[in-house]
């Protein structure tokens, strides 16, 4: 699981459910998943970063 909140980008690798620490930095101020969300193969990313998506996605 990746979480990008701006330059900010945190990696949890949980077993099995995700820890709280993890789902409260998912969560946008509204209490909705930040956006985008996106599930590829066992890998969730949670927000954006360019790099992160460079690395991931090319």
């Amino acid at each position: 699981m990746v979480i990008c909140k701006g330059k900010k980008v945190d990696e949890y690798r949980p077993a099995g459910k995700a820890d709280d620490e993890g789902v409260e930095k998912m969560l946008g101020p509204t209490g909705n998943l930040r956006a985008p969300t996106i599930r590829a193969e066992k890998t969730v990313v949670v927000g954006y970063n360019e790099k992160v998506f460079g690395e991931l996605f090319v």
